[in-house]
C-alpha cells in the first residue's frame, strides 16, 4: 500500500495547508466572493508558510518542493476558496520560471519579494486574439541596445493592474514558437498600462484584466532564459500550472461532497432523511468515485512531473482535464442534492459551481488537453 499513499512529510505538509484554510481562508472565502475583496494579507500569511514559493529552491529562499506537494497545498486551500488557491499558483508558476531559467541577476532581483510575496507575480500568454493558438502571440519585443522596447496586449491576466510583476511572453523573432522570449516586466514601468477589472462569473477574490504594453523599454537582463526559448518555459511552467489548477477543482469538488453529504443527513422528506433514499446514495458514491479517480491520476501526474518523466506533459494533460470535467460535475450534482438551497448565496455551494467552471478553459482549454494526449497517442 506505501507506494500509493503520502509519504509522513507529505501528510504533515497537507495538515499544515487545512489548518491555515480552516483558520484564514474557509471563514472569509464568502465574503471575499460577494464583495470581491482582493485578501492580499491572507495571501501574504500563506507565503510565510512558504506557500508563496513552493517549488522555487531552497538556494533562492524558497521550500523546494515537488509538484506533488504543490498539489496537495492548493487543493486544501481550494476547500476553502478555489479563487484564492488559484492565484496563489499563479504565482508560484511565475516565481518558479524567474528560478528555474532566469540568470543570477533577474532572480536576485525579483525572487526575495516574491518569496514573501511582497512583490506578487503574474503570468502572461493569452492575448485577445490568441488564447489556445499560443504560439500565434503578437506582443513585439525589439532590440534596443541593453533594453527591449515592447508593445502589444495581454488578456485574461490574474492580478492584472494590482500585482507588481508580470512574467510575459513576446516575439523576438520569426512567427511561430521558435521566435518567443521570456521577460520579467515591471508594473511601474513606463507605458505599462491595465485595462478595466473583468466583470467574471467567479473567482472573485481575485482581480483579473487585460494588461497593454506601449513601447515599454525592459533590461535584456529581465530576459528568462535565452532568446527564442520563450515557448518551451511557458509551456514547462503549464505542466505544472495545470496540476494546480486539476488540484484546485478537487478541492472544491471535496468540499462540496461533504457539504452535500451533511445536508442530505439532516434534510428530511417523505419522512426520513434523503440521505437514506438508494438515489441519493448512489449519486454520493458516483461523486466519491469519480473524485478519487481524478486525484489519483493528478498525483501520479505531479509525480512524473517532478521526475520529469518523459509523459509528463501527457499525464499533466490527462489529469487537469479529468480533475476539472469531474470536478465541476461533481459540484453540480451537489447544487442538485441541495435542491432551492443550493441555488442560494447562503449556502457556499454555488460560489464554488461558479469558481469551478473556469478551471475547463484556463491552462489550456480540456479540448486542447485532448489534443494534446490524442497526438501523444498517436506519435507512438
Amino acid at each position: 500500500m506505501q507506494q500509493f499513499d503520502l509519504t509522513d512529510e507529505q501528510r504533515q505538509i497537507q495538515e499544515m495547508a487545512q489548518q491555515f484554510t480552516a483558520d484564514a481562508i474557509t471563514p472569509q472565502a464568502a465574503e471575499w466572493d460577494e464583495k470581491h475583496i482582493f485578501p492580499k494579507d491572507t495571501i501574504r500569511a500563506a507565503a510565510e508558510l512558504g506557500f508563496g514559493s513552493i517549488y522555487v529552491s531552497e538556494e533562492s529562499g524558497g521550500i523546494g518542493l515537488g509538484r506533488l506537494e504543490a498539489a496537495l497545498i492548493m487543493e486544501a486551500m481550494a476547500y476553502g476558496c478555489p479563487s484564492t488557491s488559484a492565484f496563489i499558483s499563479i504565482h508560484n508558476m511565475a516565481a518558479w520560471m524567474i528560478d528555474r531559467f532566469g540568470g543570477e541577476e533577474v532572480k536576485q532581483k525579483y525572487l526575495p519579494s516574491m518569496v514573501t510575496m511582497e512583490r506578487i507575480g503574474s503570468y502572461c500568454l493569452t492575448e485577445p486574439s490568441s488564447g489556445s493558438d499560443a504560439a500565434a502571440l503578437k506582443t513585439k519585443a525589439v532590440l534596443d541596445g541593453d533594453h527591449y522596447v515592447v508593445s502589444g496586449s495581454k488578456a485574461f491576466i490574474s492580478g492584472g493592474g494590482e500585482n507588481e510583476i508580470y512574467v510575459t511572453m513576446v516575439r523576438t523573432g520569426e512567427d511561430g514558437p521558435k521566435g518567443i522570449s521570456c521577460l520579467v516586466i515591471e508594473k511601474d514601468m513606463a507605458g505599462v498600462s491595465f485595462g478595466a477589472q473583468e466583470k467574471k462569473l467567479g473567482w472573485h477574490s481575485q482581480p483579473t484584466a487585460q494588461v497593454n504594453f506601449d513601447e515599454v523599454r525592459v533590461p535584456v537582463a529581465n530576459r528568462v532564459g535565452a532568446e527564442g526559448e520563450g515557448f518551451r518555459i511557458a509551456m514547462m511552467g503549464l505542466d505544472g500550472g495545470r496540476l494546480n489548477i486539476g488540484a484546485c477543482s478537487l478541492g472544491g469538488a471535496q468540499r462540496c461532497l461533504d457539504e452535500a453529504i451533511n445536508y442530505t443527513k439532516d434534510r428530511k422528506q417523505f419522512g426520513k432523511a434523503i440521505a437514506d433514499f438508494q438515489n441519493t446514495q448512489f449519486m454520493l458514491a458516483d461523486m466519491e468515485t469519480e473524485l478519487q479517480a481524478a486525484r489519483y491520476l493528478l498525483y501520479v501526474a505531479a509525480a512524473k512531473v517532478t521526475a520529469n518523466a518523459p509523459d509528463k506533459t501527457k499525464f499533466a494533460a490527462m489529469a487537469k482535464r479529468l480533475a476539472t470535467d469531474s470536478g465541476s460535475s461533481i459540484v453540480d450534482r451537489a447544487l442538485q442534492l441541495h435542491g432551492g438551497y443550493g441555488y442560494l448565496q447562503d449556502y457556499p455551494i454555488e460560489r464554488f459551481w461558479r469558481d469551478l467552471r473556469v478551471h475547463s478553459i484556463l491552462e489550456g482549454t480540456n479540448q486542447v488537453m485532448r489534443m494534446i494526449v490524442g497526438r501523444e497517442l498517436t506519435r507512438q
